[in-house]
């Protein structure tokens, strides 16, 4: 038995709900998570569709992405994974949907904006989306400039990765992270809820504005930090 195998369950219970949640249909779609202390990355393994992946299929990498553990080829999108896991050093998993409300906002290039409490309760700013990538940047690595173009929404201090656990790759999809890979697709789930709430409101009434930044503080911090009071604590 492999010594990762916590890991390979963890991540492998992870991927499955991709499927239940209705985030994505076929293969599309991918989990990951990290053993910090051993380097050592699991991921869902390429074009395998839910209903055949097993346990023993997740797959091993360490961080400059080499296969440590598997038969299977990794996820198209491990580099992207790798990369946010190298310059996002508080989580501990990654994961990324086709879901349709999410997919619809990418696609159109927007931003989701901060439009109501459910939002609030998980950021404070709207679900941001990157710069449409160049031509260079698809032809070098595609994969590993996705990473980058999601890096660069961080980049000095414009956002703060452990408060925006969601971002939407301009023309591509959503992804997500958290301290472990639940809580990456808990985060997929919020966001294709918050994408679709939002098309909605827009859809109604697209005037709508987003909602005054005392409500927004509210709702997150409510939730986050050391004065949060909902749910039952540790």
């Amino acid at each position: 038995m492999s010594k990762y195998t916590y890991l390979k369950e963890q991540v492998y219970e992870a991927n499955m709900e991709i499927p239940r949640e209705n985030l994505a249909i076929v293969t599309f779609g991918n989990v990951s998570g990290i053993d910090r202390e051993a380097g050592v990355i699991a991921i869902k393994p390429s074009g395998v569709p839910y209903h055949k992946l097993r346990v023993e299929d997740i797959v091993l990498l360490d961080l400059e992405n080499q296969v440590v553990e598997g038969n299977m080829r990794p996820s198209s999108d491990t580099k992207t994974h790798t990369l946010l896991y190298k310059h996002f050093p508080s989580i501990g998993g990654v994961c990324h949907t086709h879901s349709t409300y999410a997919v619809a906002w990418a696609q159109a290039i927007r931003a989701i904006p901060n439009l109501g409490t459910t939002h609030a309760d998980h950021l404070t700013s709207a679900v941001p989306v990157t710069e449409v990538m160049s031509d260079e940047m698809i032809q070098r690595d595609y994969e590993l400039e996705t990473g980058n173009q999601i890096l660069d929404l961080f980049a000095g201090g414009k956002l703060n990765y452990e408060e925006t656990e969601m971002v939407l790759v301009a023309c591509h999809g959503p992804f997500t992270w958290g301290k472990d890979p639940a809580k990456a697709v808990y985060n997929s789930v919020v966001l294709e809820e918050i994408a679709k709430m939002a098309y909605l409101t827009l859809h109604i009434n697209p005037s709508a504005q987003t909602i005054k930044q005392g409500l927004i503080d509210k709702h997150y911090f409510r939730k986050h930090g050391k004065d949060a009071y909902y749910g039952q604590g540790c």
